[in-house]
C-alpha cells in the first residue's frame, strides 16, 4: 500500500511539473507588442465658424499641437454640435480663456486683428492662444522658442511649435484622460 501512495505522490509531481512548466515559459517570453492605448486621449472640439481670415493660421495652430502632445487632440466641430472651443476674430488684441478646459467645458479664443497689424505671425497667434486654452499662461518676457513668451519675442518670432516644456505642461494636465486641474477661466489678454 505505501508503494501505491509514493507512485500516486509521484505522479501528481510530475503532472504539477508538467502544468507548471509552460507557465514559467510564458513568464519569460516577452510579449508581443502592442498598440499604443488611445483611450486616454482627450478630443477637444472647436468652433471657428467666427474666425473668417483666420482659417489657414487655426489649422496651423491645431496641426502644432496635434503633433507635439499625444493625449490631447483638437478637432473641428461638425457644423451645428457643440465645441469646448470658439475661435472668433476680433478687431482687437488676441485673448484667451486660460483652461485646461475639459470635454464638455467651455473656452474661447479671440484672434485679434491688432496683433497682425503690429506684425505678429498669424500661425504664432492662433497656436499661442490655444495653448492657454491647453492651460498655459503666458512666459512674458521670454525668448521665441518658448510659444507662450507670445508678443514678448517680438515681431520677427514665426514660432508657432510649443517647446518641449510647454509640450510637457499640457501632457500632464491631460494625463489618464482628463485635466487635472480645474480651468482658471480668466481672460487672458496678450497685449504686452
Amino acid at each position: 500500500m505505501l508503494h501505491h501512495i509514493r507512485l500516486g505522490i509521484a505522479s501528481t509531481a510530475v503532472a504539477v511539473a508538467l502544468t507548471a512548466a509552460p507557465a514559467a515559459n510564458a513568464l519569460s517570453a516577452p510579449e508581443p507588442a502592442t498598440a499604443k492605448d488611445t483611450s486616454a486621449v482627450v478630443t477637444l472640439r472647436y468652433d471657428d465658424s467666427r474666425a473668417a481670415g483666420w482659417e489657414a493660421a487655426i489649422t496651423a495652430g491645431v496641426a502644432s499641437w496635434n503633433s507635439n502632445v499625444e493625449n490631447v487632440k483638437l478637432v473641428e466641430a461638425a457644423p451645428g454640435t457643440r465645441a469646448e472651443i470658439q475661435i472668433v476674430a476680433t478687431s482687437g488684441w488676441p485673448q484667451a480663456t486660460l483652461g485646461p478646459v475639459r470635454p464638455g467645458g467651455r473656452a474661447q479664443v479671440q484672434l485679434g486683428q491688432q496683433a497682425v497689424t503690429q506684425g505678429h505671425d498669424k500661425n504664432r497667434i492662433a497656436a499661442h492662444e490655444l495653448g492657454h486654452n491647453l492651460g498655459l499662461p503666458d512666459t512674458k518676457p521670454g525668448p521665441c522658442s518658448q510659444l507662450m513668451s507670445g508678443s514678448s519675442a517680438g515681431t520677427s518670432c514665426k514660432n508657432a511649435v510649443p517647446d518641449a516644456a510647454e509640450q510637457a505642461r499640457v501632457e500632464r494636465a491631460y494625463a489618464g484622460g482628463a485635466a487635472h486641474a480645474p480651468a482658471d477661466g480668466r481672460m487672458l489678454v496678450d497685449a504686452r
